[in-house]
């Protein structure tokens, strides 16, 4: 992967819905840094907020099957969120698979190609 494709990927998993504040951010200001002294170091902070902030499948059904999650979603959305994170776990999936998570695993496996 290069690095144009790699700052595309930050770019969508910031554009996620379900993208956090924090990461939000992070993405931003390491893209502002790019071509500058500050890169390297916003690309670090940005992959340990990438590193916080993909969800784990255990820590996704928790939270799915949360009160906080009736809350933020309604009675039925947490029940088909609790339903989804379920299939997931029961199909093998080791983290959860929203847009932010997905984009985030994909740039941690090319983490390498923003600290050079």
């Amino acid at each position: 992967m290069d690095k144009q494709t790699l700052i595309k990927k930050i770019k969508a998993m910031s554009d996620a819905p379900s993208c956090c504040p924090e990461l939000t951010a992070a993405a931003q200001i390491y893209i502002d840094a790019i071509g500058t002294a500050k890169e390297k170091s916003a690309a670090e902070d940005l992959i340990a907020e990438i590193e916080e902030d993909v969800t784990d499948i255990d820590h996704l059904v928790a939270f799915t099957h949360s009160e906080r999650a009736k809350e933020i979603f309604g009675e039925e959305g947490q029940k088909n969120f609790a339903a989804h994170a379920d299939e997931l776990k029961a199909g093998g999936a080791k983290y959860c698979d929203c847009d932010a998570c997905a984009y985030g695993l994909e740039i941690l496996q090319y983490k390498d190609i923003l600290t050079r």
